[in-house]
């Protein structure tokens, strides 16, 4: 059985582009003084992620999953991407509690085309019905 104080670190082998193919990296590693693991591989795992697809509390990469995501597409708690899916979300793209964007949907949104509880924009509705064919509205 692991002991309660030491993390995981688990790394490919394998190079694709000069990173690891998969870094993972979750909880402290007292050998090399880390309080939270740093994931950084084209799949990346960690406290902290870097990645092509990164998945992390604070998760950073083409496609990133996490607490706090930052990326091209970026899904979570909070996310900033060009297309930002989540409870906050700030992009080109963004859907979520509070959304910001230039097209953006949520409860609290702003931005040049808006679908929200107080505002439709038409052009807001067309473009997202693409996506989301479940919208109310014509």
């Amino acid at each position: 059985m692991r002991p309660m104080c030491c993390g995981i670190r688990k790394r490919s082998r394998t190079l694709v582009l000069g990173l690891p193919l998969y870094d993972i990296a979750l909880g402290p590693d007292p050998a090399k003084g880390e309080f939270r693991g740093h994931a950084h591989g084209i799949i990346a795992i960690g406290d902290t992620a870097r990645g092509i697809l990164a998945v992390g509390g604070f998760a950073f990469g083409v496609l990133a999953i996490g607490g706090a995501a930052v990326g091209c597409i970026a899904l979570g708690g909070g996310a900033v991407g060009v297309l930002a899916f989540g409870g906050g979300a700030i992009g080109y793209v963004a859907v979520g509690g509070g959304a910001i964007g230039y097209y953006a949907a949520g409860g609290g949104a702003l931005g040049e085309h808006v679908v929200s509880g107080m505002r439709q924009d038409p052009r807001a509705v067309e473009f997202f019905r693409q996506w989301l064919p479940f919208l109310p509205g014509k």
